[in-house]
């Protein structure tokens, strides 16, 4: 199954609305889950994928804590 959902750039992800990005960011983590259960079997066809959701999950991540730091400056300068 090749599941393009993980490929994710920082301009898509900062596009995307906050409530957006949590439910992506849920979905990548049980799509991790799963290729890592079936890693562990052995029946992974594709084991590139795994480092794909990866680095989508730490994308977002990033995104979010950017975001979070702007807002505390906003914050601070007022």
């Amino acid at each position: 199954m090749v599941n393009n959902m993980a490929r994710l750039k920082a301009k898509e992800i900062r596009a995307m609305s906050p409530e957006e990005r949590r439910k992506r960011l849920e979905e990548l983590r049980a799509e991790l889950a799963r290729l890592r259960a079936m890693a562990a079997k052995g029946l992974l066809d594709n084991p590139g994928r795994l480092r794909e959701v990866r680095k989508a999950i730490a994308r977002i991540l990033t995104v979010e804590r950017e975001e979070e730091l702007k807002r505390l400056r906003s914050r601070r300068k007022r």
